[in-house]
């Protein structure tokens, strides 16, 4: 039987996507309506937001790992978590989990990796660009990272907290994406990590000016194959 996948949900329409990701794309390794069996916990974001604007880590920590021993006593064999931004915390939450966890840069990474992109643009959150969660995992592989600079953070950050994790997705939000991936392209970059799980709500390979790494998705994909591995 594949194995129980927990998801640690933390904004809903990222939570939505890896959770729907998972459940149709189970079809194709399990046939027809098929899934592993997905349970998921997900705290307010509400609760989790003034920790992450203090970078509160060991207490984002607390509300994850909260979330682990409930989807732990609900059954789950391992954890994932389709928040980017959360995973600054995983430091002070693996030594303390009941269950194992798959790390979303990492799947990240190990796609990038495979796929020979040597230079990596980075959007996500304000708090996730300037922390260093893909730098270290990217430099382990030896691939590079460039981050948005400072108005462009704070254009995506907006974005994300006052469109798409409340469900808006505007033309215009397309556009500054694609002008900011754009203007990365021309420092070099040969790809994008979509470094939170609701960017690719609006972007994707169609519209953007550089190949995407959907977190998300692979994150799901990843769980799938774990999953399947028992």
């Amino acid at each position: 039987m594949p194995a129980h996948i927990g998801i640690v949900g933390c904004s809903a329409e990222g939570a939505a996507l890896c959770y729907r990701t998972i459940c149709i794309e189970g079809s194709e390794l399990l046939g027809a309506y098929g899934h592993p069996e997905v349970s998921m916990h997900t705290h307010s974001l509400a609760e989790y937001v003034p920790y992450i604007a203090r970078n509160d880590w060991p207490a984002v920590g607390e509300l994850m790992l909260s979330s682990a021993r409930k989807l732990a006593a609900a059954g789950a064999e391992f954890l994932i978590s389709p928040d980017n931004t959360i995973h600054q915390a995983m430091a002070h939450v693996a030594p303390h989990s009941p269950l194992p966890w798959l790390h979303i840069a990492d799947v990240v990474c190990d796609e990038a990796a495979a796929r020979g992109f040597r230079r990596l643009a980075l959007t996500g959150t304000r708090s996730l660009v300037d922390s260093n969660v893909y730098p270290d995992k990217l430099a382990g592989r030896g691939v590079e990272c460039v981050r948005p600079d400072a108005g462009e953070r704070d254009a995506i950050d907006r974005i994300i907290f006052d469109e798409l994790v409340n469900g808006v997705f505007t033309a215009e939000a397309v556009a500054s994406f694609q002008r900011i991936i754009e203007r990365l392209k021309g420092e070099g970059c040969d790809a994008v990590v979509l470094g939170c799980t609701e960017i690719p709500l609006i972007m994707n390979d169609a519209n953007s000016p550089l190949p995407t790494l959907d977190s998300t998705r692979l994150l799901a994909r990843a769980a799938l194959h774990r999953a399947m591995a028992g």
